[in-house]
């Protein structure tokens, strides 16, 4: 009961938080139209704001992989788990562009739009950005750290991936003289998910700065000719998570994607206020892992599909490319489009390691396969604060889904304590956001005279 009463505290005050983020979005609207000038100056807070969730980002990964590698014994189980989702990826990546080249030629979005002097120059800048991220090689060798530490410090989800997969095999091949360590990382994983816990409690603040720069710097103007592919974007993100992702976690896990959506409500929350997936990427590894997904499956599923699994960024990539080939009077023909689509699959997973992901890629993939229609990104600039919005939340739910389907796949995922979380009987501890286990493993038996005076002291 006293346990069951603090966590209700606990999660009465969150509740609250969250409604300031709803109040904190409002006012940042009506200060961006009030006041355009003054609300464009206030960019950096929410910039502040997300640097802030990002610094946690590679210590959640490495901490939660090295604890999952160390709780099995069997390595190959990792590479089960990591083939699955990989595998997974790709399939539904292939079925998200295809998904926006269908919706694309029934809106036929783009026509009569004119393309202005002012814009030609910034598909070319765009397209520059995404070149300086390199082909295959590059991103190859950008996996590989400087140092072991560094991976932890630089930023980059995919190193931190390397460096815990490398860590938690080494300290699993050491078998119990690794268990040490492995009690170490658990308390260190506290740690790092105590000071995010602080750290949101400024997403107000950071959601106001970030809202109000938008409306500020944009206005609604930029916003009428564009409504169509606007709003077609977002038809087409609903029908793809609600449809494709709800239909498929049905079939394989018996889980109504209503009732894991609205478990993870309050991310949904903090994503569209920041528009950026990468700030609930610490928490959607806890609640995965609350909701009784196994540590292993959590910490490399997730990680994983924050680089390999874009499916708002593949449908994005597809509608934006046939917008842009309409507006400039140049549709794409049939086979044009499958060229396209081919090519998209592969520039799609070079999107993590671009700043501004979603529309470098596009301009890198159209510098590449149609040239002649560079000049036509500048018509999405305008408007591609809003619909990044929505990539990232059809990114964070296609992660969600796949984050089940691969534990069921794998039967890591606990069913019992999934429904729990799912109904709000279990809730998650937003305090903490750890499970209220007290070790990260089960306490090894001390030999010995420490034994005998630990027992008769009575310590367990």
């Amino acid at each position: 009961m006293t346990a069951g009463t603090a966590a209700s505290g606990r999660r009465d005050r969150t509740h609250w938080l969250y409604l300031s983020v709803i109040g904190a979005v409002v006012l940042g609207i009506v200060v961006g139209l009030v006041f355009p000038e003054f609300a464009a100056g206030l960019k950096w807070i929410g910039t502040a704001f997300v640097a802030l969730i990002k610094m946690l980002i590679a210590p959640v990964i490495f901490c939660t992989i090295v604890l999952g590698i160390g709780a099995i014994r069997q390595a190959a189980k990792v590479g089960r788990i990591g083939g699955l989702a990989l595998g997974y990826f790709l399939l539904m990546s292939t079925v998200a562009l295809a998904i926006g080249l269908v919706v694309g030629n029934l809106l036929h979005p783009g026509d009569g739009l004119a393309l202005s002097e002012t814009l030609r120059g910034e598909g070319a800048a765009l397209a520059g950005t995404a070149e300086e991220s390199g082909g295959t090689v590059d991103f190859l060798l950008g996996l590989v750290p400087t140092t072991l530490v560094s991976a932890l410090t630089d930023g980059s989800v995919l190193q931190a991936l390397l460096v815990a997969l490398l860590v938690g095999f080494a300290i699993q091949s050491m078998g119990r003289a690794g268990e040490p360590l492995l009690r170490g990382i658990g308390h260190f994983q506290k740690l790092v998910f105590r000071i995010l816990a602080m750290v949101m409690w400024l997403a107000p603040v950071g959601a106001f700065g970030a809202i109000a720069a938008v409306v500020g710097e944009t206005g609604v103007d930029a916003l009428k000719s564009l409504a169509v592919i606007m709003l077609g974007f977002y038809a087409t993100c609903l029908v793809f998570v609600f449809v494709v992702l709800g239909l498929l976690l049905r079939l394989v896990a018996k889980v109504n994607v209503v009732r894991l959506l609205r478990y993870l409500g309050r991310e949904f929350l903090l994503i569209v206020s920041t528009s950026s997936s990468e700030t609930a990427l610490p928490r959607l590894i806890a609640k995965m892992e609350h909701a009784g997904v196994s540590r292993p499956v959590a910490g490399i599923v997730v990680p994983t599909g924050y680089s390999f699994n874009l499916d708002g960024t593949a449908i994005y990539l597809t509608m934006a490319s046939l917008f842009i080939a309409s507006a400039l009077g140049d549709p794409l023909s049939v086979g044009e489009q499958i060229g396209l689509l081919a090519f998209m699959i592969v520039a799609s997973k070079g999107a993590a390691g671009v700043t501004g992901a979603g529309l470098a890629t596009l301009a890198g993939g159209l510098s590449a396969h149609r040239p002649d229609l560079l000049d036509g990104v500048g018509l999405i600039v305008g408007i591609d604060r809003f619909m990044s919005e929505a990539r990232a939340v059809t990114n964070f739910a296609g992660n969600a889904v796949a984050t089940v389907l691969v534990a069921t796949w794998t039967r890591e995922l606990d069913r019992d304590r999934l429904d729990a979380a799912l109904s709000g009987t279990a809730p998650f501890d937003e305090a903490t956001m750890l499970d209220e286990d007290p070790d990260p493993l089960p306490a090894a038996p001390v030999a010995g005279a420490e034994a005998r005076e630990r027992a008769a002291a009575g310590v367990r």
